[in-house]
């Protein structure tokens, strides 16, 4: 197969650095080397360059499933939003170098205390977050301070041959069990968190309490008044029962 002629030496490269042995030769047939470099190329897409960790897309992605499966099964599930603190101070003191060494380290320390099954992503700039699956209420803060912990336990080399040492805030908030919400009330709610942590000095976590979705018997006399009013229950008064027309 001549890459040239079909203009894929790019995505050649792009897919061969990042799979190594495991992209079929172009040499060979060209269905699966083809179909190879479709799955490289869309796996790229999804992957930040620089940590390696997912990107924003996918992160949009697993959210919008996670909020459907928690409103299905009323499983308890975790969003973490992490921010490095006073990373801009790091850049514009030791340069963009050891910038991109504390985000590549933090992002390898966060994914070191995540399970297979949470999602780590790069949300944006120096911030980060995880959806946790599955995660009870009583674990949210020990998953969030082990994190901060193993964050702060890292010694990052500067130019100057000289250790630093970052920390990191981090806000968190369970989804809402049984209700169908939507990704930007979810993580509006972490960012409130968040927020807090920071205000709050920084190097720390701030986890919200799980909203309570029970219906009470107020809300389930609202839902029910369309369904009163139709079958004349609404014309009755406090305490008045419905009868059929005969006495008793």
């Amino acid at each position: 197969m001549d890459l040239d002629d079909l203009r894929l030496t790019t995505a050649h490269a792009l897919v061969a650095e990042a799979w190594g042995e495991r992209l079929p030769s172009a040499d060979g047939p060209s269905t699966p080397y083809l179909q190879a470099l479709i799955d490289g190329l869309c796996e790229l897409s999804l992957k930040d360059p620089l940590t390696g960790l997912h990107n924003r897309r996918y992160f949009d992605a697993v959210i919008e499933s996670e909020i459907d499966r928690v409103a299905r099964t009323g499983e308890a599930a975790l969003l973490l939003m992490i921010d490095i603190d006073h990373f801009k101070q790091v850049n514009d003191t030791h340069g963009h170098l050891v910038g991109d060494a504390v985000l590549k380290e933090v992002a390898r320390a966060i994914r070191s205390c995540m399970r297979p099954m949470d999602t780590v992503a790069r949300y944006g700039g120096e911030e980060f977050a995880v959806i946790l699956p599955a995660c009870q209420f009583s674990f949210g803060n020990r998953v969030a301070d082990r994190v901060r912990e193993a964050v702060q336990a890292i010694p990052i080399e500067t130019m100057s041959e000289q250790s630093l040492q970052v920390t990191i805030s981090i806000g968190g908030a369970y989804a809402i069990q049984w209700i169908r919400s939507t990704p930007s009330v979810w993580t509006e709610r972490a960012d409130d968190q968040l927020y807090q942590a920071k205000a709050g000095g920084r190097n720390r976590t701030c986890i919200d309490e799980p909203r309570d979705s029970t219906v009470t018997a107020e809300e389930k006399n609202m839902l029910l008044a369309p369904l009163s009013l139709s079958s004349g229950w609404g014309d009755l008064m406090p305490g008045q029962t419905f009868s059929n027309g005969s006495s008793h």
